[in-house]
């Protein structure tokens, strides 16, 4: 995707990740990781620990085997069944793996709407493009990894710590016709960006908020500024 085509803070962000790599977990036999990289778990088996993925590797009978880290769930939901539990852990993955980008455009964004609150319209729309251009440098190589589902759960992170969907960020940043434009682009990748963050009606955000306050209360990951501000409404 050509970074000059990405209308706003936002979407820059989220648009690799519509249009970005399936979702897979990378694993590798144990002879392709350098010898001094590999540890031994209390039974004795060697493994290598990947950080990124949370992830362990073994090597068993020949085959690779991944188990991924088990996460202590302090607000946990109710699993219908195994494949509902494997989709908790598989959104944990992704969040750990979101989660930095996400504090760092959110910080980018609070930034930008302080800077703009004096521009007029001209002004406003120069300093997104500069601004643009300055992320493009420092994030493509992240931005560019990401998967479609990692995007999805960063637009869900952002709709919770600003109260807004993607639809009404990029109306915001890039004015109306811009967000029509890319909304259709939205749908046509199966998103819908007006969608809004709903842990008691959407079962994916249910586990993302539970995922959340789990790494929280834990100290896996911490708390953005503001996030005790969000209430979850019946």
């Amino acid at each position: 995707m050509n970074f000059s085509k990405i209308f706003c803070l936002f979407l820059f962000f989220f648009g690799i990740g519509v249009f970005g790599q399936t979702d897979s977990i990378i694993a590798k036999p144990l002879s392709q990781y350098p010898p001094e990289e590999l540890k031994v778990d209390e039974f004795g088996n060697k493994y290598y620990y990947d950080e990124r993925q949370k992830a362990k590797f073994y090597e068993i009978n020949g085959e690779t085997v991944v188990v991924m880290d088990e996460l202590v769930l302090l607000n946990k939901p109710k699993f219908n069944n195994q494949l509902d539990r494997n989709y908790y852990y598989f959104l944990n993955k992704k969040l750990y793996r979101v989660y930095p980008l996400f504090v760092a455009a959110l910080q980018q964004y609070r930034d930008i709407q302080k800077e703009m609150t004096n521009l007029d319209s001209k002004a406003k729309r120069k300093y997104v493009r500069d601004r643009q251009n300055i992320l493009a440098d420092q994030y493509e190589k992240q931005l560019r990894d990401l998967t479609t589902t990692e995007g999805q759960v960063f637009a869900k992170l952002m709709n919770r710590a600003t109260g807004k969907n993607v639809y009404e960020i990029i109306k915001e940043l890039r004015g109306g016709w811009s967000a029509f434009w890319w909304n259709v682009k939205g749908k046509m990748a199966s998103i819908d960006l007006k969608d809004q963050y709903d842990p008691h009606r959407n079962r994916t955000d249910e586990f993302i908020e539970s995922l959340l306050q789990s790494n929280w209360n834990s100290g896996y990951l911490q708390p953005y500024p503001g996030a005790g501000d969000f209430k979850i409404k019946k």
